[in-house]
């Protein structure tokens, strides 16, 4: 693995730890500021373990983000959203599909 490759791997280890610390914070708040949540991340990561050859399926990619299976996150870390939070997101989609329709985006 080259040098870059290792520190990216450190960052992406630094991230799931440090929302691994912060479970305080919603799926939904994440989405409606960052334009990304942890299932976003699965997606990547799933995406990802396949393009390596890796035969992996949804529920085990959530569970390598999640740090437990998606059912036990979200009934121990999961509130109901609010519609300020559904407001947020939706707008932030927006942005997202803008920014992927300008060809600038990175999925």
């Amino acid at each position: 693995m080259e040098q870059k490759e290792k520190i990216e791997a450190a960052v992406f280890r630094r991230i799931l730890q440090h929302l691994d610390q912060r479970k305080d914070v919603q799926n939904i708040d994440l989405m409606g500021h960052a334009g990304f949540c942890r299932n976003c991340l699965s997606d990547w990561y799933l995406d990802a373990a396949k393009d390596a050859g890796l035969d992996i399926n949804k529920d085990a990619a959530r569970e390598r983000i999640y740090g437990m299976a998606y059912g036990d996150f979200k009934d121990k870390y999961q509130s109901p959203a609010t519609e300020d939070q559904l407001r947020l997101m939706d707008e932030s989609l927006a942005k997202n599909k803008a920014a992927r329709e300008a060809d600038n985006f990175m999925e």
